[in-house]
């Protein structure tokens, strides 16, 4: 299924120059606060701020019958690395909130992907494990031990694309993924032009789902099956009553301008490849790494590694389609299934889905940051995206994703069928209640929300007149946008715990050799900059030429508040010379 934007006539007036201006921050007229808690929803639906910010802010929730809300923060800390929030007087809002779950920290924090309640247990899970406490009646904070179910014991250069989401069957299997660390099966790196390994030697115990049976502690991966292959980065995950089957949506690979510039364009990188939303059945195959999904031509084609030019299907006929292919870099990092009673009838069993929002479409604005629904008939998609929640970013266009104010993340149903949303920047948590006749729902009430995909941050940008560099003529600066903006961003103040900053670091004002050499050669594992850790790969750019490297370094080196001298091409073909890059 093709994501395209539907036209629709609106004869209401001024509804564009409305929406446009919507996106900064509508107020209550009575008393100053924000409608809806700054969101914009479909007609009928209201917002209330159950949260304004969590210390180590919010990624995924659950909420118990009770009404409490329990939330896994992106940053553990000495308190705990769980939250649990309960409303005492009735008015929406959390007035009690208390941390707890202590543990032992492996991983950088931030990409916490898990928080479910299953036959009594509260499970939650971080990059390499999954944790369960058994929930006391009554009590906030569960007063069992913390039980260790699984433990991804593989080693790991670093924890790239390995989050550990969860879903249970209705007969309380556990399925668990365990994403490829890796972009596209390249040794050594992210290296432009190298082909993947084939076949895939990462596809063993990597790259897709395995299956566990339910109710177990103590795990490691060789207890489980697997389930599907072929699936390289999962965050989104839920289990369809409806259908009785495992759905999610798959984070696509990176960097086809950055690793094939001769063969992708800069727009064509922003927008591809598609995040695939999944229908996962026992022995699927989703053909990664050596296919990916172009939702633009509609069809599965073969990876540039592995001899793609963007057009050839080859080999990826025999791999299985995605049910729909939303657009490129959105970041799916939240999906639920509604079964709820409280919203209209058109809303049970569809798909909600959270879009984080992308980091790398530069040139090109940032896109994503909302909350988008997918009506579901019988167990499959019976509509295209419509837009459920904005707002999030707070601005349009977004040109770094520092810019967002909020981003979204989790998504679940309360006992009485509202909807809990959360966001990564504050921990800032949203209760969404239907407040019209269920009955009376109509179309209608989405036509203002339908113009919401016009806007940047969610429309297909236009070739030449969305591109956010098109007027610059400065030759350093362009290369920088082209080949570096897309992690350090147009700021250079990097990408929330995933890229570091090159703002005002000795990294980049300190020493010349250390820094073309890193260019040159790229850099993997875990170093600090500015006093934070961080830990991904960082491909090699070798490919291109002395005077760019030079002209790209200079440009950085004074540039985002930095005052060093500049380097030159000599400098940069020394160091290539001399072998000692790092």
């Amino acid at each position: 299924m093709k994501l395209v934007p539907t036209s629709i006539f609106v004869s209401l007036f001024g509804l564009f120059f409305l929406i446009q201006c919507g996106i900064k921050d509508t107020k209550d007229a009575q008393n100053g606060t924000e409608l809806n808690g700054g969101l914009f929803l479909p007609d009928g639906f209201q917002a209330t701020v159950v949260i304004d910010s969590i210390k180590g802010r919010a990624r995924e929730i659950i909420v118990n019958d009770n009404g409490d809300i329990y939330v896994k923060l992106s940053y553990p800390d000495d308190e705990g690395g769980c939250a649990v929030l309960r409303d005492t007087d009735g008015d929406g809002r959390a007035d009690i909130v208390t941390k707890f779950a202590v543990y032992e920290k492996t991983d950088l924090g931030g990409y916490q992907t898990a928080m479910r309640i299953h036959n009594g247990y509260l499970y939650f899970s971080t990059s390499l494990e999954v944790y369960r406490y058994k929930l006391t009646p009554g009590k906030m904070v569960p007063e069992s031990p913390l039980e260790l179910v699984l433990k991804d014991d593989h080693e790991h250069g670093n924890h790239e694309h390995i989050g550990k989401p969860i879903s249970f069957d209705k007969n309380g299997d556990l399925y668990v993924p365990f994403g490829a660390p890796s972009n596209s099966c390249q040794d050594p790196k992210r290296t432009p032009g190298v082909p993947g390994m084939d076949p895939c030697p990462q596809l063993e115990d990597h790259g897709g789902v395995w299956k566990f049976k339910g109710d177990q502690i103590g795990l490691t991966q060789e207890d489980g099956e697997k389930y599907a292959s072929g699936i390289r980065s999962v965050v989104a995950m839920d289990w369809n009553n409806e259908d009785d089957n495992l759905y999610l949506v798959m984070h696509g690979r990176d960097d086809l301008l950055r690793l094939f510039p001769k063969v992708f364009s800069p727009w064509q990188s922003a927008l591809l490849p598609s995040e695939e939303f999944l229908k996962v059945e026992q022995g699927s195959n989703f053909g990664w790494p050596y296919c990916f999904y172009d939702q633009l031509q509609e069809k599965k084609v073969l990876a540039p590694e592995y001899g793609g030019d963007g057009n050839t299907i080859g080999r990826c006929a025999d791999f299985d389609d995605p049910i729909i292919g939303f657009p490129g870099h959105w970041a799916p990092n939240g999906l639920h299934f509604y079964q709820g009673e409280q919203f209209p009838e058109r809303y049970k069993y569809g798909a909600f889905v959270a879009f984080h929002g992308s980091t790398n479409r530069a040139p090109y604005p940032q896109s994503g940051y909302f909350v988008a629904f997918i009506p579901f008939t019988n167990g499959s998609p019976s509509g295209d995206l419509e837009v459920f929640a904005d707002g999030f970013a707070k601005v349009d266009t977004i040109i770094n994703v520092s810019d967002a104010v909020y981003r979204p993340m989790g998504i679940a149903a309360g006992p009485d069928g509202s909807l809990y949303l959360s966001e990564t920047e504050d921990g800032k948590i949203w209760k969404v209640q239907y407040t019209g006749d269920r009955d009376d729902f109509n179309t209608n009430q989405l036509l203002a929300m339908e113009e919401h995909k016009k806007l940047p941050h969610i429309k297909t940008p236009d070739i030449i007149a969305d591109n956010l560099r098109k007027d610059s003529g400065l030759v350093g600066e362009n290369l920088y946008y082209n080949y570096c903006g897309i992690c350090h961003q147009s700021n250079g103040r990097g990408a929330g715990g995933r890229w570091p900053p090159i703002a005002e670091t000795e990294w980049v004002n300190g020493n010349k050799k250390r820094l073309i050499g890193i260019i040159l050669n790229g850099l993997q594992g875990e170093i600090e900059v500015n006093g934070r850790a961080y830990n991904d790969v960082m491909p090699q750019h070798g490919f291109l030429k002395d005077v760019e490297i030079a002209q790209i370094l200079t440009f950085v080196r004074q540039s985002f508040g930095n005052s060093a001298d500049p380097i030159s091409e000599a400098e940069v073909a020394e160091v290539r010379n001399s072998n000692t890059a790092l």
